[in-house]
C-alpha cells in the first residue's frame, strides 16, 4: 500500500505527488523551485541548494531526515555542474553517505532547470 506525503511545496498542476511512501520506503523527486513554483535564479549553486532544501522539507514532512536517505540519483544538464553539486551535497549529507549515481542529461522537464534529484529513503510506515 502507498500513501502520499503532504508537504508545503508548491502544488504542481501535473499529476504527481512530491513524495510517496510504500512499504517503508519514501520515493521523491526534487527540483529547484520556490514556494511560487518558479525555478530559482542564480545558476547551479542556487538551484542545488533549493533542491536540497526542498528535499529536507519533504523528508521532515515524512518524519525522516537526511540520515534516512539510502540512494540519490543526481541529474544535471552539464558535467561541469557536478563539482558544485558535490560540494553542496557534502554540506547536507554526512557519512555514511547514501548510495548515489550522477547522470548528465540533455535537458530536464523545465528548460531552465539545471539539476534534479531522485531520492529513496527509509521511513516509518506510519508517516503521513
Amino acid at each position: 500500500m502507498k500513501h502520499a506525503i503532504k508537504t508545503d511545496l508548491y502544488a504542481s498542476k501535473a499529476p504527481l505527488e512530491w513524495a510517496v511512501v510504500g512499504n517503508g520506503t519514501l520515493y521523491t523527486a526534487q527540483i529547484p523551485i520556490d514556494a511560487q513554483g518558479q525555478v530559482v535564479a542564480g545558476g547551479i549553486e542556487a538551484q542545488t541548494r533549493q533542491t536540497l532544501d526542498n528535499l529536507c522539507h519533504t523528508l521532515e514532512a515524512a518524519g525522516a531526515s537526511l540520515d534516512d536517505v539510502t540512494q540519490v540519483l543526481i541529474y544535471v544538464t552539464d558535467r561541469s555542474y557536478l563539482a558544485t553539486v558535490n560540494s553542496l551535497y557534502g554540506q547536507y549529507f554526512q557519512a555514511p553517505y547514501p548510495n548515489r549515481a550522477a547522470v548528465v542529461v540533455a535537458g530536464l522537464a523545465r528548460e531552465e532547470m539545471l539539476v534534479e534529484l531522485v531520492v529513496y529513503a527509509c521511513v516509518p510506515c506510519r508517516a503521513n
